[in-house]
């Protein structure tokens, strides 16, 4: 039995590095769909029929927990697939949700009525199916009240970084964050809703400025999920092993995790 986290292409990798280092004694099965990547350009019911196939395959391999560590199947598929009915003794949780309790100061748990929070303005990068979906304003209001979202679409950088054309994403992300400076001109923090922005998460920085406090996911999600295996053994894999899986070409997408991860990284056809 493992964790599975799933993906839509090569993202999800800054969350299994983060937890893979968090929890080094489990194992985990890797799977991105990067046959059908970028996610973030298709709508929502394309993104549900993706993400749950992809979610039913690694139920079958043996994950009893799932992390959904794509924020456009988190934004578009979680909860439709939670509230279509999940297997009994299965799970499949999203990445929004430990971001909004660091942004929001709140423990995870916490079902207390919404309320003010010190961050009043953020700026939040996503994807253009993230954005258009709204989720995250809409966990952002169960938990606070006062606080200004500006969320831009941040079109090409997931295409440029899958490409391995970094140069590019860089270029795009300075584009982005300029034109979301245009609409909110001092953001007290930023939001990468992606889990591919923390690639380029060094770049957001410095065109935002050393003022404004930049929330990435990776680690965010690594100390939620070791807080949940915590209080939910019996969702927690065997042995220290992980597998790689993509609907992509294998040896492609090997070469473009290895550079990524900066370690050998071997994926199998899904």
């Amino acid at each position: 039995m493992a964790v599975g986290i799933f993906d839509s292409g090569l993202g999800g990798l800054t969350v299994l590095d983060a937890v893979q280092k968090r929890l080094p004694e489990m194992s985990f099965i890797y799977f991105g769909d990067n046959g059908h990547a970028p996610y973030g350009v298709r709508d929502a019911d394309d993104i549900f029929d993706l993400t749950k196939s992809a979610v039913t395959r690694l139920w079958d391999d043996g994950c009893n927990l799932v992390i959904l560590a794509c924020n456009t199947a988190s934004a578009a598929a979680l909860r439709r697939m939670q509230e279509a009915g999940v297997p009994p003794g299965k799970r499949v949780l999203g990445v929004f949700v430990p971001l909004i309790e660091a942004l929001t100061e709140r423990q995870w748990g916490d079902n207390s009525p919404p309320r003010e929070v010190a961050v009043k303005h953020v700026a939040l990068f996503a994807t253009p199916a993230t954005v258009s979906s709204r989720a995250f304003q809409r966990e952002l209001a169960f938990r606070a009240i006062g606080v200004d979202v500006e969320a831009q679409a941040c079109g090409g950088v997931v295409d440029a970084i899958e490409d391995g054309d970094l140069i590019l994403a860089e270029a795009l992300v300075r584009s982005h964050v300029d034109a979301l400076k245009r609409k909110m001109p001092e953001p007290q923090a930023a939001v990468l809703g992606c889990t591919h922005y923390p690639l380029m998460e060094d770049v957001f920085q410095a065109a935002l400025g050393d003022g404004v406090k930049v929330f990435s996911q990776a680690s965010l999600v690594a100390e939620s999920l070791a807080d949940y295996l915590t209080r939910h053994p019996n969702m927690a894999g065997e042995g220290a092993e992980t597998k790689f899986l993509t609907t992509g070409d294998a040896k492609r997408v090997s070469d473009r995790a290895t550079q990524f991860l900066r370690r050998k990284i071997e994926f199998q056809a899904a």
